[in-house]
């Protein structure tokens, strides 16, 4: 039995899917937004990871009123060095540096804690009357004309103007609307953790290039530091089920001891590797967002801000839809949201994909010339101050909630 009807409906509490709906509450408080998660209530409370967010994400995390609750809680990267050598090697020596500012007191990025940050988003569209439905996985919708129906839980259901799903990178309902995906595996796997450390890291992030794949070291508050270590996936699951003082081990050799004494805090988990991306991001009603639309390897760290690329223009499509009195969940309006997004993340996958292979060998003369191509772009200050407004996320054709616009 349909119990209600609500003009949008995202599934999905990720930060994606909290960002699309605070970002569409805002802009047209007279829309009415459901966000449905399959998962329990406050179990994002648990979550230990933490994520780089860009300048023109965190612009919009301002626009959006959500910034000041995360800003004393989030710790800029103020220099970014780059790498390239063997876990044996007794030097590192450093190819690439980044001076971490943007604009003069405004860093490139911060690195946040994940619970702190779905804090804030929660926390905001609690106070703009957006709808909570937690632990009821969507089962599938039915098409209408004027609206989906979708069913969730065990027997309810919820009338829709249009449904986005933000549910993760293997999307069930990127799979019930019957968008195909072009994917693969790497054979790596990302070992994420929290590191405490003696001394200070003043804020400097650190990528190393290893042979298995990249190393980073991201600064957070205090001295700790989160790590994304890839490794071949046997090794990875091999290290996380060793025991604190091999695993610690095997992280000093690969961190060093610049920073003192570590120690892991929290768990240690591992995740497999890929590229997935969908073939179509909208059908009619329906959209994709985030990891549902495109994952990514870690590697240029903008998995997250792809997908707050995405809430951007999925959210300004939709409110200036509305605005001209347009069918929202209309093909000819989500195609919009299509042809903005899609080049974009296409481009990053390929870029994401062409640096891992380049860079997650020990082949000689291939080393060699990447090594040649980071000390080239050392020494050219302009295109250095391109890498950085890119990684930034700063281009005059982003939505304008990433230029810290209304939309």
């Amino acid at each position: 039995m349909v119990e209600r009807s609500t003009d949008i409906i995202i599934a999905g509490a990720g930060y994606v899917g909290l960002a699309t709906a605070v970002a569409l509450k805002s802009s047209a408080p007279h829309l009415t937004v459901t966000v449905i998660d399959a998962a329990p209530a406050g179990v994002w409370r648990n979550d230990t990871r933490a994520s780089a967010i860009a300048a023109a994400a965190s612009r919009m995390l301002d626009r959006l009123g959500c910034w000041d609750a995360i800003l004393p809680e989030a710790q800029p990267i103020t220099e970014m060095i780059v790498t390239d050598s063997r876990t044996s090697d007794p030097v590192r020596p450093v190819f690439l540096t980044f001076n971490g500012e943007i604009e003069p007191g405004e860093p490139f990025a911060h690195m946040v804690e994940n619970r702190v940050l779905n804090a804030s988003l929660r926390a905001k569209a609690e106070e703009l009357g957006i709808a909570f439905i937690e632990g009821a996985p969507v089962n599938g919708f039915e098409q209408g004309e004027a609206h989906l129906t979708v069913h969730y839980a065990k027997d309810k259901s919820l009338r829709t103007r249009l449904l986005i799903a933000a549910d993760g990178v293997k999307s069930r309902l990127r799979d019930m609307a019957g968008i195909k995906t072009v994917d693969w595996e790497y054979g790596q796997s990302g070992i994420v953790c929290t590191v405490a450390h003696e001394r200070p890291h003043h804020g400097r992030a650190e990528e190393h290039f290893l042979p298995a794949g990249p190393f980073a070291i991201l600064p957070l508050k205090g001295n700790r530091s989160s790590l994304v270590w890839t490794e071949r996936t046997a090794d990875a699951e091999r290290l996380i089920k060793e025991d604190d003082f091999v695993f610690e081990a095997e992280l000093e050799q690969r961190f060093g001891l610049k920073l003192g004494e570590l120690h892991v805090e929290g768990p240690r988990k591992s995740f497999p590797l890929g590229l997935t991306l969908a073939r179509d991001f909208v059908k009619p009603r329906f959209a994709l967002a985030g990891d549902a639309a495109h994952g990514i390897h870690p590697i240029a760290g903008q998995g997250l801000n792809l997908g707050f690329k995405d809430a951007a223009a999925l959210a300004e499509t939709i409110v200036d839809a509305d605005r001209l009195g347009l069918d929202i969940g209309s093909v000819a309006v989500l195609e919009r949201y299509q042809t903005w997004r899609r080049f974009d993340t296409v481009q990053m996958g390929v870029t994401t994909d062409v640096l891992n292979r380049l860079f997650s060998n020990d082949n000689v003369p291939v080393r060699a010339l990447r090594d040649f191509g980071l000390g080239l772009v050392e020494r050219m200050p302009r295109l250095k101050g391109f890498f950085i407004r890119q990684a930034a996320g700063l281009s005059t054709t982003a939505p304008k909630l990433l230029q810290g616009q209304p939309i």
